[in-house]
């Protein structure tokens, strides 16, 4: 990362560029959402005019709400057809762009910075390394070769992106970088209890109704992915009715599930507005789940990742034991 020619050539652009236009993937997490309002927050500072957004649905996730830097945020309908200069943040191919994929297409230079080792290299410049915790982490790598200071906002937006994306530092990906990267931002005046109430100790009370009917109806198939077991539920469009719950609501139930002890492979199957299941999928210690969930048409990590998929929740468990048994 130290010596690739591409950071040499991302801040010779950025730094040559009136205006940036920066995206992240659709239905955003605290790593994409994090990292691309933290650069937004420093190309700002430093007087450069920015514009930043993701695809519909255009809705920051209530967790995320607290993150210094949101006032940047565009409707994607005000993004630029055809940008000068065009930087992605944690999105693996162009279609997780959704509707930016067409500015993505047709920008002078595209930065794509990101840490999925499904990464297709669509980009004019790649700032991809896999082997980082975090996008945060090649974020703040890009701000510091960029000279720009590390103030609390932008920091807030990077330390938000890394504790998610390590698990609250449990993960394999956890480093001693990583934590060096942590206490940096901590001196930047990031306070750890605050980001963490936000993003893990909040919910409304319907939350729990959520909760409780998607655990009451969670499975176990002890033969599933290779004999090590797969656990897995759903939660409906019913199931988040009552209380007005948005879809990013349910985001937390993999972490029950996951928790299983018979169970290698969890996956939640989240029915979004539009009836279709957005697919959260995890491992523990062997199984590449990153690989079972791209052979479905989706992507992401070794131990965790996620795909859509239409029909009923039979169906797509289905052809989720078929890919988890080709891995």
């Amino acid at each position: 990362m130290t010596t690739s020619p591409e950071w040499v050539r991302a801040v010779a652009i950025l730094d040559g560029a009136q205006r940036v236009c920066l995206a992240c993937h659709i239905r955003p997490d605290a790593d994409a959402l994090g990292s691309m309002v933290a650069v937004a927050r420093a190309l700002h500072g430093r007087g450069q005019s920015v514009v930043a957004s993701f695809g519909e649905p255009f809705e920051v996730p209530a967790i995320l709400s607290f993150l210094p830097g949101l006032e940047l945020l565009s409707r994607p309908a005000a993004y630029p057809a055809t940008p000068e200069v065009m930087m992605t943040f944690d999105a693996s191919s162009v279609d997780r762009l959704g509707g930016l994929a067409g500015p993505a297409a047709a920008a002078a230079e595209l930065i794509v910075v990101d840490h999925h080792a499904s990464n297709t290299g669509f980009g004019s410049v790649s700032l991809v390394d896999p082997a980082a915790a975090a996008t945060a982490v090649l974020a703040a790598e890009l701000i510091g070769r960029l000279g720009l200071p590390l103030t609390h906002d932008i920091a807030v937006g990077l330390y938000a992106g890394l504790v998610t994306d390590t698990g609250s530092f449990r993960f394999s990906a956890t480093t001693p970088e990583v934590h060096e990267l942590a206490a940096r931002l901590l001196r930047a005046g990031v306070v750890p209890a605050a980001v963490s109430r936000e993003l893990y100790d909040r919910a409304p009370f319907g939350y729990l109704g959520m909760l409780a009917a998607a655990l009451g109806r969670a499975e176990l198939d002890r033969s599933a992915a290779g004999g090590l077991g797969l656990a897995w539920t759903t939660v409906t469009r019913a199931d988040r009715e009552p209380a007005k719950l948005s879809l990013d609501a349910a985001e937390a139930v993999i972490d029950e599930i996951r928790r299983t002890d018979e169970a290698e492979v969890a996956a939640v199957l989240k029915e979004d507005d539009l009836g279709v299941w957005q697919v959260s999928v995890r491992s523990k210690q062997v199984t590449d789940v990153g690989r079972a969930c791209t052979e479905l048409g989706g992507g992401g990590h070794v131990r965790a990742a996620g795909f859509s998929h239409t029909g009923s929740a039979d169906e797509v468990i289905r052809a989720l034991k078929r890919a988890l048994a080709d891995q």
